[in-house]
């Protein structure tokens, strides 16, 4: 027999297979845009996957890049990092420095051997709700297909 869970919006039960791949995933969400539009998919409702972890940010140009290795380091499968759109940040011009800093971090994660997959940035205003929650589904798809992240997994930090 499968163990049952129950999907808390919608109150249906939902069948997990036994052993399946869940990936663990951390998204760095902007203060003014990127969490307002995870809270605004949550107030009308969207779904978004259960694994999907937000740590809240001030702006998407203080995410410093030690913050993703140390999330994959402590067993994330995937770091999204969200942002206002270019030109709509709150700070002026924060997310041009996130987008020129993701752009070095993301090939020195690709010399280290970490997939392209594993990682991305979106950005995602206040008013989009949705799009948030397509882009968490869309992001957890990919990641899922990679499968488990083993390249800089911390033993010591694995649930036993």
């Amino acid at each position: 027999m499968q163990p049952k869970t129950v999907d808390a919006a919608a109150g249906n039960d939902v069948l997990e297979k036994k052993g399946a791949f869940k990936p663990k995933i951390v998204a760095f969400c902007c203060n003014w845009c990127s969490y307002a539009g995870a809270d605004l998919a949550g107030s009308n409702r969207l779904e978004y996957p259960a694994d999907v972890k937000i740590i809240r940010i001030p702006c998407s140009c203080r995410l410093n890049p030690i913050f993703i290795l140390r999330a994959f380091q402590r067993g994330a499968d995937g770091v999204i990092l969200c942002g206002c759109h270019p030109g709509d940040c709150h700070y002026t011009s924060g997310n041009y420095f996130a987008r020129r800093r993701m752009t070095l971090l993301f090939s020195m994660l690709e010399f280290l051997g970490i997939e392209k997959g594993r990682t991305r940035v979106e950005w995602v205003s206040a008013a989009e709700g949705a799009k948030f929650a397509k882009t968490m589904h869309e992001f957890v798809e990919t990641v899922t297909a990679l499968g488990e992240n083993k390249r800089l997994e911390d033993l010591r930090c694995k649930a036993k």
